[in-house]
């Protein structure tokens, strides 16, 4: 289930920071695999922020694969714009991201 617990405020300021960012994980022709989601889950604990992008090649509708990947991740779906998407996810034990109230 996607989570849906930050603030319209919150996630203007994720997509700020979410501009400058490169994708870390990419959907491929397999689509979303137990392994893609392994490399979300690990990417995420490190980051807390990263961009997910869809290629050319998947089979799937980007919005729909970046939407399963986030569910399926358990982490919060920021933003979807085209082929990428915007994933979030606070870490307990060492959080790097102070977000507004």
């Amino acid at each position: 289930m996607i989570r849906k617990n930050l603030t319209g405020k919150q996630k203007s300021f994720l997509r700020s920071m979410g501009m400058k960012l490169d994708p870390v994980v990419n959907i491929g022709k397999e689509g979303v695999t137990p392994t893609v989601v392994q490399a979300v889950r690990e990417a995420i604990k490190k980051r807390e922020l990263i961009k997910v992008r869809v290629l050319q090649n998947c089979e799937e509708e980007p919005k729909d694969a970046i939407t399963v990947l986030a569910e399926r991740s358990d982490v919060n779906l920021v933003q979807v714009i085209g082929r990428n998407g915007l994933f979030y996810k606070r870490n307990q034990e060492k959080p790097k991201i102070d977000l507004p109230k």
